[in-house]
């Protein structure tokens, strides 16, 4: 038979568990046996047992060793046991890839207070491990190691930071699976997302290593004939990379790839929810041969290691990727010591599918500008514009779409989205649909939390939704697609850019001349055009107007690091 469960269908099969059956110690009491049977439920079905006590399913037998059930099996069943992950975490330990100690000139170091924080696997809630609980004395003495190691780090040659980075990215790809099953294990993204951004993040060392021989001066023609001008680019000095949780290890790269390749020195200080990847990946930097003190890194208190990198007149510039307020205060902090600064910060993206779209390649390309990582990436479609010949055709396709994909524990087979990273994500995510069908927004999918438990959310579809509500206001960073009408192109283009943010955008049309009018007039850094997917590490990738400064990949990455040098040779007319 079957029963329904928060809108979730479940085959019911009658069962008893025998308490000798358990894995548990036979001298516990009869609580204690009920209690270990229920996290056996718990790790064999997610949020199972939860379900079946509100259902009344589940109920003490009148023996003191049975249980009895009209045990659930969802159809899908996408959760695995937690016991995988504890076993990838054990296989990570014995590779020497889990690293839990922050790195300082070379060398590994608890906190010096002792103090750990534990990291949590989002798609259980499990502990998987204590790292060091950082702060201002020890991002100081990375500060110290980055400056002293930049006296020889910027001054080898082109060719050999060259080497040491295509070592890294080798060692990088070599370990490709490894450092995937810890993306998942920490950030919660399906395994094939974690390979896919193994594969990104490296392509930026790879990129570095290549760009590191190509940084050219210029010679300028002289006003006089008796000068000589050029300009020299040169290192900016100690870097400070700040990077998020939704991509461990590509928003590192992104940014240390072309410091290191331009002869600057790095202390990274990654998202204390995701510090392991990072760690990962430096103790793979040792491997390849990069100096002591070229690459630092420290976790933890944020609020204290952000002062000390702000304080720091030995840092010469700060880079990071986050929300546009933490941005804003790392602006401000900078300008006392005057720091270059790169901030790549929050985003509210616009994708826009005209009548004239190929319907089948506006909802493949929306599916992965929306749902890619649970919808939590900076350019994830926050707003997507439908014009209004398309809007039922659009809508109904876009739903049967997303209601074939499977949610779960991302080392699951098939999974598509995983959990979003934390309890307040959901409560955002909660809070912003809540404001949308208080106004008259309509929910044709999902709209609330996922049987899974967790902190699973289910993928969903709101229609009706206009520009002034909230979810059209902020990012979402959820699995949420709103849908908006719109009439006419100008309509279009009016409502894309009713935003403070100006990262990410995407246009769908086989009009060759609406997406080259359309692409001019979209105040955004990234225009995708009938695709979804757009970044890569040999294109700039950035915003306008608050979604940030600079650029990050491609060459124009690389100036980020540099400073430029005018240099006049006078008197050059004597003997």
């Amino acid at each position: 038979s079957f029963v329904s469960i928060a809108g979730v269908h479940f085959v019911c099969v009658d069962v008893t568990i025998s308490i000798a059956r358990c894995k548990i110690s036979k001298k516990l009491s009869f609580s204690n046996h009920w209690e270990a049977t229920r996290l056996q439920l718990t790790e064999f079905g997610g949020n199972m047992y939860t379900a079946l006590r509100s259902s009344k399913l589940l109920y003490r037998s009148s023996s003191s060793h049975l249980l009895s059930a009209k045990f659930l099996m969802q159809i899908p069943f996408t959760r695995k046991m937690s016991v995988d992950a504890r076993s990838i975490a054990s296989q990570l330990n014995s590779s020497g890839l889990l690293r839990t100690q922050g790195l300082i000139g070379g060398k590994w170091r608890d906190a010096y207070d002792g103090k750990t924080i534990k990291v949590y696997n989002p798609a259980s809630g499990e502990s998987i491990a204590d790292v060091a609980c950082m702060g201002g004395r020890e991002t100081n003495d990375a500060i110290s190691s980055a400056v002293e190691a930049f006296k020889s780090w910027s001054k080898i040659t082109a060719a050999e930071r060259s080497k040491y980075l295509r070592k890294w990215y080798d060692l990088l790809m070599a370990h490709q699976e490894k450092l995937a099953q810890l993306i998942t294990l920490e950030q919660g993204k399906p395994l094939k997302e974690s390979m896919g951004e193994i594969s990104y993040g490296a392509a930026f060392i790879e990129f570095a290593s290549e760009e590191a021989k190509r940084i050219y001066g210029d010679i300028i023609p002289a006003p006089a004939s008796d000068r000589r001008l050029f300009v020299l680019k040169q290192p900016v000095g100690v870097v400070g990379a700040i990077s998020p949780w939704n991509f461990p290890l590509a928003m590192i790269t992104r940014k240390v790839g072309p410091a290191l390749a331009c002869g600057c020195t790095v202390v990274i200080k990654p998202s204390e929810l995701t510090p392991l990847t990072a760690l990962a990946a430096a103790e793979l930097s040792i491997q390849a041969g990069i100096p002591a003190g070229v690459v630092n890194v420290v976790m933890g208190n944020a609020p204290d290691i952000g002062d000390a990198l702000l304080a720091s007149q030995q840092v010469r510039k700060i880079t990071f990727t986050g929300s546009t307020a933490v941005g804003k205060k790392l602006m401000a902090g900078s300008a006392e010591t005057v720091k270059k600064v790169s901030l790549e910060l929050g985003g509210n993206a616009p994708c826009i599918v005209f009548d004239d779209a190929d319907l089948d390649v506006a909802v493949k390309g929306t599916l992965a500008a929306k749902f890619r990582n649970s919808g939590q990436t900076c350019v994830c479609a926050n707003r997507i514009l439908v014009q209004e010949g398309i809007y039922d055709k659009f809508a109904n396709a876009l739903l049967d779409a997303v209601q074939s994909m499977k949610v779960g524990d991302g080392f699951s087979e098939g999974v598509v989205q995983g959990p979003l990273i934390n309890e307040a994500a959901v409560k955002k995510v909660d809070s912003l649909i809540h404001d949308a069908t208080s106004k008259g927004a309509k929910i044709i999918l999902g709209g609330k939390r996922h049987s899974l438990g967790s902190t699973f959310y289910e993928p969903t579809i709101i229609s009706d939704v206009n520009n002034e509500m909230r979810i059209s206001r902020e990012e979402a960073f959820g699995p949420v697609a709103p849908l908006l009408r719109f009439k006419t192109e100008e309509d279009a283009i009016k409502i894309a850019n009713d935003t403070n943010a100006g990262l990410g955008s995407y246009v769908f049309t086989n009009s060759i001349q609406r997406s080259w009018r359309v692409a001019e007039a979209l105040e955004y850094g990234l225009v995708g055009i009938n695709e979804g997917v757009i970044s890569t590490e040999v294109a700039p990738f950035g915003g306008v107007k608050q979604s940030g400064l600079g650029r990050e990949g491609s060459k124009y990455g690389m100036d980020e690091y540099l400073e430029i040098k005018y240099v006049c040779l006078g008197n050059m007319n004597k003997d």
